[in-house]
């Protein structure tokens, strides 16, 4: 779902509507009609409506979808969508891992589901220009609407509450309804799809193709060519392989720690809680010494009827020193969340001799994803076990403590025997091409260990410095407000692109530097720059007012949000095999830019 270009019910009717948002930059603007072309190509269910936005019309998706008895899962960050959570709409924030519930709308806002319209009409929208009530914030907000329940209600008796806040919310009684209007989700857009018809159907090849060789993406031309290469039918999920074991008791766990301690090379992987290392709980831990055999250890899986399993503390403990050990080598896929993982349970992996995931990536960066589960199917012709398999997806996904030992097993077992067969493929092409075996013995196994320290460590935070600089900023953005009102005549929305360029070059008669592909002047930030060279004050202004409301939206109000509670500090991701030309990625939040 995508916002349709040009204005929605919303802008007719509050001209002001979103007048503060900084533009699209041109640059990705361009980018927006080939994506689509993409999605289109890809046999994706694609839904652009005018007059309104996404929200609206997933909005309506969800209504529908609750009215058929669906179960629907929205992936958003955005508080206004906590209006759609029921009984059968939950939320799911991809970045942080976590869902939103009807309990958990409550609990991150302090009201029902049926309230957050009334709320979001109080406390206002600064990002959307929404007004509110001034000085009402958010536990101001969920207090009134825990004692009168609903905004009519308040506004009835808006006598009654005392002090300036009082003051405030009476002198923003006719402004209120109109808040509501905005910040309301529709759930009756005229839609041509409806859920059920929202499936994928049959990409177009050809097309993609043309689409991926015009904008040089050699990852994704790969990804076509190994689909293509892909068996006609998908194999099933690996059977339970009888070599496959899962360790309940301590003979078991004595045999296989022999075991491990006479191998030469062992593959390790861990089982848990979260995909964030520093909150994810050790579930179990698989090995593989041989091909074809592996054993997984359940430490910590918790449902009802669920065997007796082994003591963690006592597992670990006898691991501690093999695991330690940097004589006994290791391998795994993506170690460096597992040595995280680890490292909260006090084990300092050592030993790590090869991860297959940065083997593929030195092997060739640009073939295609480097997970197991592709490498699995591109290198061994074979389909793994999927985590959706035996979890499930969406809102009920159960979480790997959750999952019965039958299948939990072979599951577990199985990433540590395929990750030692893909290293089994994959180490002898790079030994055969010695800069590329020293990259990645040298440089990217290296780096593994010392790019889990700098994230377990984290950075500190000044949260008052950074509230305190958001302030200043403000006032200066504020400041170059004035100044851009001042050299233009008049005031204008510094966000849009139209009324900056009819300033430049309509009224200021400025030179055209380059057009759009639609044909109109361009304003994107190298017109600016170019223009604030030759002299012209206003591009400077607004070139340095762009800079600081980034600075101020992507950093001072952004990252105290997103501290970790338990240690008081921020701690991103870096990615080695991510970018094909060879550089780190961050993510979570990103700290490179």
């Amino acid at each position: 779902v995508f916002d349709a270009p040009g204005k929605t019910f919303r802008d007719d009717l509050y001209p002001a509507y979103k007048a503060h948002r900084p533009p699209m930059p041109d640059e990705l603007r361009m980018q927006i009609e080939p994506t689509l072309d993409i999605i289109r190509a890809m046999g994706l269910p694609l839904l652009i409506v005018d007059g309104v936005e996404a929200d609206d019309v997933i909005g309506t998706l969800a209504r529908q979808a609750t009215e058929q008895g669906v179960e629907t899962l929205v992936s958003t960050g955005d508080k206004d969508m906590a209006q759609l959570v029921n009984a059968h709409v939950t939320l799911i924030n991809t970045m942080t891992d976590t869902l939103m519930d009807q309990d958990g709308v409550m609990d991150k806002f302090g009201v029902r589901p049926d309230q957050i319209i009334d709320y979001l009409a109080l406390t206002g929208d600064s990002v959307d220009n929404i007004p509110g009530v001034p000085k009402c914030g958010p536990k101001t907000a969920a207090k009134w609407l825990g004692e009168f329940d609903t905004l009519d209600a308040l506004m009835a008796r808006a006598d009654e509450v005392k002090g300036k806040i009082g003051e405030s919310l009476r002198a923003s009684l006719d402004m209120l309804p109109l808040s509501r209007t905005l910040t309301t989700i529709k759930t009756d857009v005229p839609l041509d799809l409806g859920p059920a018809e929202l499936m994928p159907h049959e990409g177009d090849r050809a097309a993609l193709r043309r689409h991926y060789e015009r904008i040089e993406s050699r990852r994704l031309l790969a990804s076509l060519d190994d689909e293509a290469a892909a068996p006609a039918e998908d194999p099933p999920p690996a059977a339970v392989d009888a070599a496959y074991e899962t360790v309940l008791d301590q003979d078991g766990f004595d045999r296989w720690l022999k075991t491990l301690r006479h191998a030469s090379l062992i593959s390790v992987d861990t089982e848990t809680t979260s995909l964030d290392e520093m909150r994810a709980e050790l579930v179990g831990i698989s090995f593989s010494v041989e091909a074809g055999r592996a054993a997984y250890v359940p430490l910590a899986h918790d449902y009802p009827g669920v065997p007796d399993q082994l003591d963690r503390d006592m597992v670990l403990g006898a691991l501690k020193p093999l695991l330690e050990d940097p004589k006994r080598l290791k391998v795994g896929q993506n170690l460096k969340y597992d040595m995280s993982v680890l490292a909260n349970h006090g084990i300092t992996l050592r030993g790590i001799a090869f991860d297959t995931m940065l083997e593929s990536y030195v092997l060739n960066a640009g073939g295609g994803r480097h997970d197991m589960d592709s490498l699995a199917e591109r290198h061994l012709g074979h389909k793994t076990i999927h985590f959706e398999d035996i979890a499930g997806k969406g809102a009920k996904q159960l979480t790997f403590d959750q999952i019965p030992l039958e299948q939990a097993g072979p599951y577990a077992a199985e990433d540590a025997d395929i990750t030692l067969k893909l290293h089994q493929v994959l180490w002898p092409q790079l030994e055969q091409i010695a800069s590329l075996r020293d990259v990645l013995t040298e440089i990217e196994v290296p780096l593994l260990s010392v790019l889990s320290r700098i994230e377990r460590t984290g950075v500190r935070l000044d949260g008052a410095m950074l509230a305190r600089q958001s302030t200043q900023l403000a006032t200066k953005m504020h400041k170059l407000e004035q100044q851009a009102y001042g050299i233009a005549g008049h005031n204008f929305n510094m966000g849009s692109p139209k009324q900056i360029g009819q300033i430049f070059f309509e009224e200021l008669k400025l030179p055209v530097i380059s057009k759009t592909p639609k044909g109109a002047p361009s304003t994107a930030e190298s017109v600016l720059q170019e223009l604030a060279e030759q002299g012209h004050e206003l591009p400077q202004v607004i070139l340095e007012h762009r800079g600081l409301a980034k600075l101020k939206s992507t950093y001072t109000d952004k990252l105290p949000e997103l501290v970790n509670a338990e240690t008081g500090r921020l701690h991103t991701s870096y990615h080695q095999a991510v970018a094909a030309t060879g550089r780190l990625s961050s993510s979570d939040p990103n700290l490179q830019n």
